[in-house]
């Protein structure tokens, strides 16, 4: 039979069409082979589903089918799901388990009680009978179960056939638990001792050893016991349970590049997807051809194959398994859509596959090219990029044009280091500083490729502007941009880098910049950094310290500094609704959204290649909305003082009062002055530090405001609280 069957009836159970299932059922049962794993897996489809119970007064045509496979084990487990779903009770069924049963245990002293527990002594109600009695025999002290309703895993610490009834400890309930037979039949699992539940419950720490030492192990004993596993899932079986937390990304990284090359588990290409563990061994090689099979674009085929032979470069060594590689590059280069980039990327696989290694074919490729560096910049492969540079230094005289154009727009450092050596040693510094000129003053155009060269000349490499006055240029215009780009979105890696730079070995790069810096030179560095939000305060006092230990008559402008910072902890007025809707949005921020973004970011992180993966890089993102917002908001509730009635006075304008004012032209129009938390300007509630609110603070009634143009009188001030 053909595993289609089962893709059929998975199909009839998804959209609940019973009719059709059963039509299919009897159809299947008069087959005349039997695929016992299908069977079983079809049995297991159904049981799940909501077409169980009609299902169960037809299930026992499939007895036929299990003839053929019943003296093996995977026959023991359809005839258990056949027994597990039948709802006939039919006499001659209830006299076949019987038999069955007792060929199955014949020295089991407890048969008759456990034959009369699981129904089969009056024959009324026998189905599960099998499971039941395999339950039942489990049930020895010591052994483990996994309680459906919720427990969790429990390990058995009586059991008495007198009374009928067991006590167990569970994993997710606290104290000893009594269930009686029955209802252990309807909630109870046996696991086996052996079993990855089992071991996570009895001996944790055995099993850390294990997935510390053989992480591919661990991840077998998942799959094989729990089934298909997201990356997800599997972290919610293992983090803090197994894998201690703050170990857990490392730990996921060296198994997950094991599951990547293990060839009984297949990876998924979707993170939602989960891995299965596979009934036989695939080889990396059919693993390939099955995709090949669905014939990729070329853009496709060049990565597929590409990231193939990088992780399994062993595979080359099949002389036919090489062959046939050189044959689908062969039949791909007889594509007419082919790119200059992509035929060359097909030549240098072809390169790397013929055993001769003739290069002729991409020698005339690369000569032929009218535009070089757009060929570069379509290669997305970095280690072809790298190849095909190097050819193009080699075989075209106009290479040094084509390295000028690419330095400022490749993306990779390890090419622009390339890129960049090649140039010098061809003694094209003067090129070289012109383009080095044109990044200092556009800085957001390349903003990546700043912090490239400002890395550089902050080591001792002999590069141009590695001078002082070079690294003073490159400070100025770093700052220039960090600025820049905090007032823009998509930029929240390179902002943390710069930051990092700036900050890292107690600020030594900022240090040695400002020890050969003159007086003006560092002021307006001071001056450039107060511009960059993402510097705290504390980074700023940092930089005014290390500005006064080289110019000590700076000392003034630092306790400036220090003065400004004192005037911007003016307390935060707000009202108790005020204070206790910031103080719920806090606590609603760190204890659920944080934590379902860190959820979001590690579901995101299993994917693997972050450079492509936009559910990373969006859940990164709201990571930092996240901790800005509450950054912000910690620090302003830190600040709040919450309004009382003794704190207003209406003898002027200022914080808690109403204002009733009387326009020329008769017109009237209140406002009321809170703090930042309460505003709403619909309602004419503005903040304190509102503009228009700072143009009315201090007067008194007959004083003349000014509101959108026009002019009024202040005609009352009322206090806040008489009128709520």
């Amino acid at each position: 039979m053909s595993m289609n069957y089962l893709d059929q009836f998975q199909k009839h159970v998804a959209n609940h069409d019973y009719p059709s299932f059963l039509t299919l059922w009897e159809e299947y049962c008069l087959g005349d082979e039997v695929d016992g794993e299908e069977l079983k897996r079809v049995l297991k489809s159904v049981k799940e589903s909501d077409l169980a119970t009609p299902f169960g007064r037809h299930v026992e045509k499939g007895l036929i089918l299990w003839e053929k496979i019943q003296s093996t084990e995977l026959g023991h487990e359809v005839y258990k799901l056949i027994v597990d779903l039948q709802t006939s009770n039919d006499p001659e069924l209830g006299k076949q388990i019987l038999d069955y049963l007792q060929a199955r245990y014949p020295d089991d002293k407890y048969y008759h009680d456990k034959i009369r527990l699981i129904g089969l002594r009056e024959g009324k109600d026998f189905q599960g009978a099998v499971s039941n009695y395999e339950l039942l025999t489990h049930m020895k002290k010591g052994n483990f179960v996994f309680h459906t309703g919720g427990w969790g895993v429990g390990e058995i610490i009586e059991i008495s056939f007198l009374r009928e009834q067991l006590s167990l400890e569970f994993d997710y309930v606290s104290g000893r638990k009594d269930l009686s037979f029955q209802n252990a039949f309807k909630t109870l699992i046996p696991l086996k001792d052996d079993h990855f539940l089992s071991l996570r419950f009895g001996n944790p720490d055995e099993l850390e050893q294990r997935a510390k030492k053989h992480p591919i192990d661990i991840i077998h004993s998942m799959l094989r016991d729990l089934g298909p596993l997201t990356a997800a899932e599997i972290k919610e079986e293992l983090c803090e349970l197994v894998i201690p937390a703050d170990e857990w990304v490392r730990w996921w990284q060296t198994a997950r590049s094991k599951v990547k090359k293990d060839t009984m588990i297949e990876t998924p290409n979707d993170i939602r997807q989960p891995f299965r563990l596979r009934e036989a061994e695939v080889s990396h090689e059919e693993t390939l051809q099955k995709a090949l099979e669905k014939k990729p674009d070329a853009e496709t085929l060049i990565q597929m194959i590409y990231a193939f032979l990088r992780d399994f470069p062993g595979t080359l060594k099949n002389d036919a398994f090489r062959m046939d590689l050189q044959q689908k590059m062969k039949e791909a280069l007889d594509s007419e859509e082919l790119t200059d980039a992509q035929e060359l990327q097909l030549y240098f696989f072809l390169e790397d596959l013929e055993i001769s290694k003739d290069a002729s074919q991409v020698a005339e490729l690369i000569k032929r090219f009218t535009s070089p560096d757009d060929v570069i910049r379509a290669i997305e492969v970095i280690a072809f990029k790298k190849r095909a540079l190097v050819a193009i230094r080699k075989l075209r005289e106009d290479w040094i044009e084509t390295f000028l154009n690419l330095l400022l727009t490749i993306d990779q450092n390890p090419i622009r280091d390339y890129i960049l050596t090649e140039l010098l040693k061809a003694k094209k510094e003067p090129e070289v500083i012109k383009k080095i000129e044109e990044l200092l003053s556009f800085p957001g155009r390349h903003p990546n490729v700043l912090m490239w060269y400002f890395q550089k000349v902050m080591k001792p490499e002999s590069i141009p502007f590695a001078n002082q006055e070079g690294k003073n240029r490159f400070f100025e215009s770093f700052l220039i941009l960090l600025s820049t780009l905090e007032q823009s979105s998509g930029h929240r890696d390179l902002i943390k880098k710069m930051h990092t730079f700036l900050t890292s070995g107690r600020y030594s790069n900022v240090r040695k910049i400002f020890q050969k810096a003159d007086l003006e030179t560092v002021q307006e560095f001071l001056l450039l950094a107060t511009k960059c939000h993402s510097l705290s305060d504390h980074d700023i006092k940092i930089f005014h310290s290390l500005a006064e230990v080289v110019h000590p008559s700076l000392a003034k402008l630092s306790k400036k500094y220090e003065e400004q910072s004192q005037e911007n902890e003016t307390p935060i007025w707000t009202t108790e609704a005020g204070y206790q809707k910031i103080k719920k949005r806090i606590h609603t921020i760190s204890t659920v959204e944080t934590v379902e973004n860190a959820k979001e970011i590690e579901v995101a992180r299993s994917h693997g290649d972050l450079r492509e993966n936009a559910e990373f890089k969006a859940a990164l993102e709201r990571r930092d909305r996240l901790q800005s917002e509450l950054k912000t908001l910690s620090a302003q509730f830190n600040r709040a003082r919450i309004l009382t009635k003794a704190d207003v006075h209406a003898d002027q304008v200022s914080v808690g009062v109403i204002i009733d004012c009387e326009g020329d032209d008769g017109s009237k129009v209140s406002y009321t002055l809170l703090g930042p938390w309460d505003a709403d300007p619909e309602q004419h509630i503005l903040s304190f530090e509102s503009k228009l609110a700072q143009s009315m603070i201090g007067n008194k009634v007959g004083d003349k405001v000014n509101i959108q143009g026009k002019q009024f009188t202040i005609a009352n001030l009322r206090n806040y609280f008489d009128n709520v």
